[in-house]
């Protein structure tokens, strides 16, 4: 009779364990689509056997635990190439609107507007009374000016529109951190029972992912089971069941950071100064837009800067020794500029000679109807080596800028592709290791329903022995 209740037993416990591996299959099929979900196996045991005199009976199996099959080595190196992504995207992205604001190929940009300044005192040489003339070389100067304004205008608007990315970024990440440290706790709350808190980790590890996306972190895993994150050097975003926000804030301009764009700030406790972090975020999507508005605009807007100061201090120089048409000496043609930094978006035609034309000087001595040598050294300005100490000329200077503008957006699209093949190329390691199969997990349900059944029909024999048994009394 004993025998016949230990089979009895054998299949309620069998019917359990197909039970919880149907269940597990539907959750696997359910999560197919999640994203950082890892499939899910039961760990089954066999239970310890009976001993009847020379006889081992066994006692069925029994579900030890439901594990996730996961790789941590593979999932920390997908963290970090998300890093390399988030920071490629970025770059990627501010870069194409720089790129815009050098794109001559489709607008007339500054180097157009110089060479007709330029040429229309070529014009102007050549018929030095000619009003026309005079006027042409007024609104090709006022063009010029403008275009400088535009682009400076733009260069700046990028670097506004970053700030205000990067807002957006910081309020994601202390959403994530914050999701991160509940997490924690859960994992910990469930794991004190020494029982695998699979999804919890799951859902962690791809918030721990999205981080690295947008800014550099380091994490270690603690004996308890809770991470701590780290972000730059010392901004500890996550600690045990605590999280603590990075900031923004519009600050004073600094060497490398113009006057209002944000700086990011931590704080260790409510109550602490707040601690500029933004020099420790380097990688990431801030890390990527920081180096864009910081160092690559940044450096576009010093070298407009330059090329308008030196246009500025050149032409002025040879406007005041000239004579105008009224035989008085020349007066400057632009604004005086008093420094290089702003002279892009300072620059403008002399108002006196935006209303009267005739205050423009072509002569190098007065009283000389048909002298031109003024306009031509002005004309001439444009072929000679001025900038950089005489290295380069006008045009060969911004040439440069354009090109590297080009440049730095070609290499930041190849950097992007490559990157996503690197991650494209992981992420299918991971789903061929911790993907959900669709054709694996049917298979896997017929097999542990048929096995269902099997045990049903082993309780049922049984259980008809158990009646023969006790009709053998009758």
């Amino acid at each position: 009779m004993s025998r016949i209740w230990s089979m009895m037993d054998v299949g309620r416990r069998s019917m359990m364990n197909s039970q919880t591996a149907l269940q597990t299959v539907s959750h696997n099929i359910a999560n197919k689509s999640t994203d950082g979900y890892s499939r899910q196996r039961v760990e089954l045991q066999s239970n310890p056997p009976i001993g009847q005199g020379r006889l081992q009976i066994g006692t069925g199996s029994r579900a030890t635990k439901i594990i996730r099959i996961n790789n941590p080595y593979l999932e920390r190196q997908i963290e970090q190439e998300q890093n390399n992504l988030g920071f490629s995207e970025a770059r990627q992205q501010a870069l194409s609107r720089v790129e815009e604001v050098y794109n001559e190929q489709v607008n007339k940009g500054i180097n157009r507007f110089m060479t007709d300044f330029f040429n229309s005192w070529r014009e102007l040489s050549n018929s030095p009374e000619s009003l026309a003339s005079r006027t042409q070389v007024k609104e090709a100067a006022k063009f010029l000016t403008n275009d400088f304004k535009r682009a400076y205008g733009q260069l700046t608007s990028v670097q506004t529109d970053i700030d205000y990315q990067i807002r957006t970024q910081v309020e994601h990440i202390n959403e994530i951190t914050k999701e991160i440290a509940k997490l924690n706790e859960k994992v910990q709350i469930v794991e004190l029972n020494n029982v695998p808190a699979n999804d919890e980790r799951d859902r962690r590890d791809e918030l721990i992912k999205r981080l690295s996306e947008k800014v550099n972190i380091r994490y270690a895993e603690g004996k308890d089971g809770t991470v701590t994150i780290t972000a730059g050097n010392a901004a500890v975003l996550v600690s045990g069941y605590s999280y603590r926000p990075i900031e923004v804030a519009s600050t004073p301009g600094r060497e490398g950071k113009r006057e209002g764009n944000f700086d990011l700030f931590y704080r260790s406790t409510d109550s602490s100064t707040p601690v500029r972090i933004t020099d420790q975020i380097t990688g990431g999507a801030l890390g990527g837009m920081l180096d864009v508005r910081d160092d690559v605009v940044n450096g576009f807007l010093r070298d407009l800067d330059e090329l308008a100061y030196e246009l500025t201090y050149q032409v002025n120089r040879a406007h005041v020794e000239g004579f105008n048409r009224y035989s008085s000496t020349g007066v400057n043609f632009f604004d005086s500029v008093q420094e290089v930094d702003g002279a892009a978006i300072n620059l403008n035609v002399n108002e006196k000679i935006l209303t009267d034309v005739g205050l423009i000087a072509a002569a190098a001595t007065p009283n000389s109807p048909g002298d031109n040598r003024i306009s031509n050294v002005i004309h001439q300005l444009q072929s000679q080596k001025i900038m950089r100490e005489g290295s380069t000329t006008f045009d060969d200077f911004y040439n440069s800028m354009v090109g590297r503008a080009g440049i730095e957006a070609n290499r930041a699209n190849s950097s992007l592709e490559s990157q996503q093949d690197i991650i494209k190329q992981l992420k299918n390691m991971r789903e061929s290791i911790s993907g959900v199969s669709l054709d694996e997990e049917t298979t896997k349900l017929i097999q542990f329903q048929k096995s269902f059944d099997a045990s049903a029909k082993m309780i049922k024999a049984a259980d008809e022995m158990m009646d023969t048994v006790l009709n053998l009394r009758r």
